[in-house]
């Protein structure tokens, strides 16, 4: 049977089964498995039909828990079901697994498999949770390629609905879920045709229902649980053949050899691998390698995990086989063996194969790389039985060595490798680039994106391959035949063109002359592309970006360039194709954003110049690479030597175990980020002290905490670098005042410029060249250094936007968003209490721009003081805030009252501890009275003093911060949101409220307002916007604030100076807008959106101080925010989010926008009453 061939990943493949065979799709956003969802919910959005004629009902839940939940009731209620999930969230699933299984019903978990957090956070692919649910009674199911997955994602849906038994379809997070290939793809009449439409109405006839009713889900004794338990067994015991019934349909209809285990290999193999996922690719490519040499090896590939068929696996092992390796993808800690491991140990154990050796490895965790190298090096282990693989395990030694690289891809097959900028828009490119030559050429394609954590700004490579036989590479491109370098910055840190090949092609985007490149690049790379002779060229597409008005989105220039350059298709035709491309990609942005990308095109395509490569580079040497470091504590340089720069420079694979045992916990010193000085900003903001009123507004709306004003003596005016330009200091006499701005650490968004009030219309700060602006970062780092002037933070007090300004802040250089709207709000609260602070931090964008290993923005003053962060998971962060107040309530309730007898007994303790006790909740005033009882401690003899001493780190009260965005308040965590306002204490929350999940890409939450378009509301959100504010406010003893910085910045500072002051729960809802938020006029005017929102009625500022109630004359609600004074619907219109529904359905969106409009209007109306309410009292 001939199938229709496109360009697509893993994600997609197993949508377009799930979405045949499902009636409903229960929907929660994670990482990597949100794009299955978001592809459902396009495709019923655009009206797409099921094998039953019918539009698949798609909803999304609070959380992966609920989202099981609908699965179940929506199974138990007639309904085939679906679900996409991972990791954590697959966890949370577990219960209700127990359940569906439990009652024999035929829900599909379709599962990007991905690594669980343990002493970090990891988003990559590895096995561990699909192996934490082995035990539920769920099928488990893998696949290994993006064509497997759309292959055997049938057998999944239709087994479970004939065997009765619920299944866990799951591939590879990452590898498979974003790999791209070009796949041969089901006609849903196909699909149709094997599904078993009997044993479908025999499920909806057995479903529940009031016109048969029965009942589900009763309570059983221990006389009769066991037995009923056991009767279940037919079920699994006939499940195997079943699976191997629907993949002969499968194989009779595409001709495939699927099995349960498939053997590939030498029919004589001696030594064979037993494995499940993207691994087995690389494997057969390796095998295909060594048995031209002669080796006899072989690999199976688990298909059906569970339930596990001993005889099917023996059947497939050849009888010569000598040696057998099984690889896991997981670590069980304190196990003799991981779970396959063991399932095949146990299935050989009475077996023909009883007396051959079983070993066992461990791969891949966190998508660790695994190569026909690392394969080899298993095939030629003979003596350790238990292995790691892909590592340096210097500790326990359970490592293998590599001891021949071996390349093994064919040489017809082209390698590219991109080394781009995160958001610079490469990803997006190169995902267009592959599409293209999938589906305009008889190539077979692959594309896989290798990025890290941070939200943008960091380090992206793309990888595409493409040639003429199938890919089953499913491991980094180690040497290419095209690279680009998308960033010049890179050049001096990262040693990239070692993976050109000889006579390969080298495309660099900067803007410098060719004088300029014999000076800019380091000597070993001049060295490398004169003696590999690589065809060297550059192009400026920064300055082409600008011309057009892309600004730094360079994607499509390059993209250009290299269809120009690689010749793989007609350029004119390429061409063609990408516009189509870039037409389908933006046309919601606009027909102006669509042109813009045409005119790149055009650019692009032959905006190049090449490089004649003088043979003196031959003879360059080595320069050192990556940035010169910087004092710091010891701890923080031992870490940035250690660890931060291998994994800057991208070595960080090449860190041994040894490397981690002080960090085994997963703890980081704080401050790392100080010592990346990425200098990625195309232009920063320069300061002209001529036209500086000194607000400081610059300073408080940074995202990076890279612009900050500088009090200095004149004395220490006098010994400024050249590059310090200072001004006399406004209301301080013999002072000077700078504004120094680090340029290494600038991501160049421009918020600061756009917010500078300046004088007479003459701005303050500009945005010029980067380059031509480097010799300002001595300015910055000679003020950073400078200490703290206490007496003009008292001038000017630091609850006050232009005095907060000049404490240091706590949270600097993070990973986050240029014009991100959630960090400044941060970084503000470290500036006014970040040295008492513990801040509980729920998982999404502030937890990933918060503490992405190696870089840790949160630091500490001079004292060493500083936010104490961490972060448990997405749902309960609430509740991990309140364990950790109740540790601080516990240890200081007892030291008080060891503190309180000590002083009855020693009379030189008494002023100061008596301070102490009468301060002992109010964190501002305890501090100061916690120095002072600690010094008398000191001076006292008493045995006592001194074991009070032993835990002075708790006697000051400290003050508790619980961050998170909407999705987890609103949605994942609200439950325990809702406990913790409840429960009195003295905690504050800040929610960062973007209006969806910015962490997972744009999905809708209960924050997301009535006509917003976002993933999971493709259509247009037609409910409005959950009301926590008020939720919170309806206790009565719960602080409430929403707040707008760009809005009013004092507002800002006093709604956060009083929640933290607020000896109870406090609520700070946070208006952040988000890059998902698509503003037109871009994220640098994030703060002037903050501001129209208000002005327009779209958010609202007010405060609620239960503190103040029944004082004489004072209100307990304040509304800060006047009557709208601009068009509500011109605010709309600014944003994507909603300008996508206008040109999609406008009929739609002014419904939608008049019934928001009115929303709006009612919540105004009810805040003024609230004014009157309470001005009553």
């Amino acid at each position: 049977m001939s199938r229709k061939k496109l360009t697509m990943d893993g994600n997609t493949a197993a949508a377009h089964v799930s979405y045949a065979y499902s009636d409903v799709a229960a929907i929660y956003p994670i990482t990597p498995s949100s794009p299955m969802a978001e592809a459902t919910d396009e495709w019923a959005t655009a009206d797409r039909k099921n094998i039953f004629g019918q539009t698949v009902k798609v909803t999304e839940l609070e959380s992966e828990a609920g989202a099981a939940g609908a699965v179940h009731g929506s199974l138990a209620a007639g309904a085939l079901t679906t679900t996409y999930t991972a990791s954590q969230g697959l966890l949370l699933m577990i219960p209700n697994l127990y359940k569906v299984a439990g009652e024999s019903l035929p829900g599909v978990f379709n599962v990007a498999a991905r690594a669980i957090a343990s002493h970090a956070l990891n988003i990559f692919g590895d096995h561990s949770d699909v192996y934490a649910c082995r035990q539920t009674g769920c099928a488990m199911l893998a696949s290994s390629s993006v064509q497997e997955v759309m292959d055997i994602t049938p057998v999944a849906h239709l087994a479970a609905i004939k065997g009765k038994v619920p299944f866990i379809n799951f591939f590879d997070g990452f590898r498979t879920s974003h790999e791209v290939q070009k796949v041969e793809v089901w006609d849903y009449e196909d699909l149709k045709d094997m599904a078993d439409m009997d044993a479908i109405m025999e499920f909806r006839k057995n479903a529940l229902n009031p016109n048969h009713a029965r009942q589900m889900g009763s309570a059983q004794n221990p006389d009769i649980f066991f037995q009923a338990r056991e009767a279940c067994n037919k079920n699994y015991d006939a499940l195997p053949a079943i699976v191997e019934e629907y993949m002969n349909k499968v194989n009779a209809k595409i001709g495939t050899h699927y099995g349960l285990f498939d053997y590939y290999g030498a029919p004589d193999a001696e030594h064979v691998i037993i494995a499940m996922g993207s691994v087995c690719q690389t494997i057969e490519e390796t095998i295909d390698y060594l048995s031209k040499q002669g080796q006899k090896v072989g690999l199976i590939e688990v298909h059906l995990y569970r339930p596990f068929s001993a005889q099917h696996l023996i059947d497939k092992i050849p009888a010569s086989v000598k040696q057998i390796s099984v690889l896991d993808r997981t670590k069980e800690p304190g196990s003799i063996g991981e779970p396959l491991y063991l399932d095949v140990v146990a299935a050989l154990h009475e077996s023909k194969f009883k007396d051959v050796p079983i070993f066992s490895g461990r791969y891949g965790l966190g998508s660790k790389n695994t190569t026909p190298s690392h394969i080899n090096a298993i095939y030629q282990n003979n003596t350790k039985k238990r292995f790691t693989v892909g590592i340096v395990d210097d500790v326990t030694n359970l490592s293998l060595d590599v001891k021949e690289h071996l390349h093994t891809e064919p040489t017809d097959r082209v390698s590219c490798k991109f080394w781009g900028l995160g958001a610079d828009g490469t990803v997006g490119a190169n995902k267009n680039s592959i599409k293209i030559i999938g589906n305009h050429t008889d190539k077979y394609v692959q594309a896989y994106f290798d990025y890290d954590s941070k939200k943008s700004g960091g380090l992206t490579t793309s990888h595409l391959r493409f040639g003429d036989s199938p890919i089953k590479s499913t491991y980094l491109i180690e040497k290419a035949d095209f690279v680009a370098c998308h960033n010049p910055a890179y050049m001096r840190k990262y040693n990239m063109v070692q993976d050109i090949k000889d006579n390969g092609t080298f495309l660099l985007n900067c803007q410098w002359t060719d004088e300029e490149l014999e000076k800019e690049l380091p000597g070993q790379v001049k060295r490398y592309l004169a003696e590999h002779h690589v065809n060297f060229y550059v192009i400026d597409g920064i300055e082409i970006g600008k011309k057009i008005g892309l600004g730094g989105r360079i994607n499509t220039v390059l993209q250009s360039a290299f269809f120009t350059l690689a010749n793989i298709i007609p350029v004119e035709d390429a061409k063609k194709y990408m516009k189509d491309a870039a037409e389908h990609s933006y046309r919601k942005k606009g027909d102006k954003v669509v042109q813009m990308n045409f005119d790149a095109i055009d650019a692009g395509s032959n905006a190049f110049r090449k490089i004649e490569i003088p043979a003196s580079w031959a003879n360059c040497t080595d320069e050192p690479l990556g940035v010169e470091s910087i004092p710091d504590r010891k701890e923080v340089t031992d870490f940035v030597e250690k660890i931060q720069k291998p994994i800057n420079a991208a070595v960080g694979n090449n860190l041994p175990v040894s490397t981690f045992l002080d960090y085994v916990d997963g703890s980081t010193p704080s401050g790392t980020s100080a010592h990346e000085r990425r200098n990625v900003a195309v232009d920063v903001p320069v300061w002209n002290s001529e036209n500086c009123i000194q607000c400081n507004r610059c300073s408080i709306v940074c995202p990076h905490a890279v612009i900050r004003p500088v009090a200095l003596t004149e004395e220490e005016a006098a010994k400024a670098p050249a590059s310090m330009k200072t001004m006399d200091m406004i209301g301080m006499p013999g002072y000077k005042f700078a504004m120094t701005i680090s340029v290494v650490d600038c991501t160049g968004c421009g918020s600061c410029a756009n917010v500078c009030p300046g004088k007479m219309g003459n701005k303050a700060l500009t945005m010029e060249s980067s380059a031509e602006n480097q010799d300002a970062q001595s300015a910055f780092d000679f003020g950073k250094a400078l200490p703290e002037k206490t007496e003009v933070v008292e001038k000017f007090k630091a609850s006050t936007v232009k005095g907060s300004q000049f404490k240091k802040p706590l949270l600097e250089y993070s990973g986050a968003c240029g014009g991100c709207g959630e960090t400044p709000y941060a970084k503000l609260v470290t500036q006014l209490f970040g040295e008492r602070m513990y801040i509980a931090n729920a998982t999404g964008c502030s937890s990933i721009w918060g503490n992405s290993s190696p870089s840790t923005p949160y630091t500490v003053n001079e004292k060493g003081q500083g936010p104490a962060w961490s972060n448990s998971l997405f749902e309960d962060a609430a509740e991990f805030g309140y364990g950790m107040s109740l540790a601080q309530k516990a240890i200081r309730a007892r030291l008080r009252d060891e503190v309180c007898a000590l002083a009855d007994k020693d009379a030189s303790l008494k002023e100061a501890a008596t301070e102490w006790v009468d301060t002992f909740t109010t964190g501002a005033t305890n501090g100061p009275a916690t120095e002072k009882l600690v010094a008398a401690l000191e001076k006292s003899s008493a045995p006592e003093a001194k074991a009070i001493l032993d835990e002075k780190d708790f006697l000051a009260k400290k003050s508790q911060w619980i961050f998170g965005g909407d999705g987890w308040a609103y949605d994942i965590g609200f439950g325990g949101l809702d406990h913790v306002l409840a429960s009195g204490q003295d905690i504050n929350i800040m929610v960062f409220d973007t209006e969806l999940y910015s962490n997972t890409g744009g999905q809708s939450s209960k924050a997301t307002p009535v006509g917003s378009t976002a993933k999971f509301a493709a259509g247009g959100k037609e409910v409005k916007k959950k009301d926590l504010a008020s939720i919170a406010m309806s206790y009565g003893y719960v602080y409430v604030a929403q707040i707008s910085m760009g809005a009013d910045y004092n507002q800002t500072v006093k709604a956060i100076a009083e929640a933290e002051a607020y000896e109870g729960p406090s609520l700070i809802i946070a208006y952040a807008p988000c890059i998902n938020h698509g503003i037109k006029v871009g994220m640098s005017k994030a703060q002037t959106e903050e501001e129209k929102a208000v002005k327009t009625g779209y958010w609202h500022l007010f405060r609620y101080n239960p503190a103040l109630r029944g004082e004489a004359g004072k209100s307990a609600f304040s509304l800060d925010s006047k009557a709208p004074t601009e068009e509500y619907k011109d605010f709309l219109a600014g944003e994507n989010r909603y300008a996508a529904l206008q040109k999609s359905n406008p009929e739609k969106a002014e419904k939608l926008f008049t019934e928001a409009e009115q929303v709006a209007k009612d919540r105004y109306t009810y805040l003024n009453k609230l004014v009157t309410l309470y001005g009553n009292e």
